[in-house]
């Protein structure tokens, strides 16, 4: 699965527990989307940054669902 961007019908289904992570920027209380959390998104997540010129370094927090919230920041951050 690829990662699925913020929308009211994908914000629904995180609700309904259809998808294991949500991915945030500390920038904005909105998410930026929601995928499955496989390797895959978070090398989406890597590729995309690098097209746009940034690295960006995503701290995983775990929820007590079992799911996770990817908060994805710059590097220059740390």
């Amino acid at each position: 699965m690829t990662i699925e961007p913020h929308s009211n019908e994908t914000q629904t289904k995180w609700d309904h527990g259809e998808f294991q992570v949500m991915i945030k920027s500390p920038a904005s209380d909105r998410p930026i989307g929601f995928c499955d959390g496989e390797p895959a998104d978070e090398n989406e997540i890597h590729e995309q940054a690098m097209q746009e010129g940034a690295e960006v370094v995503i701290d995983k927090k775990r929820l007590k669902t079992g799911r996770e919230v990817w908060t994805v920041r710059p590097v220059a951050e740390i």
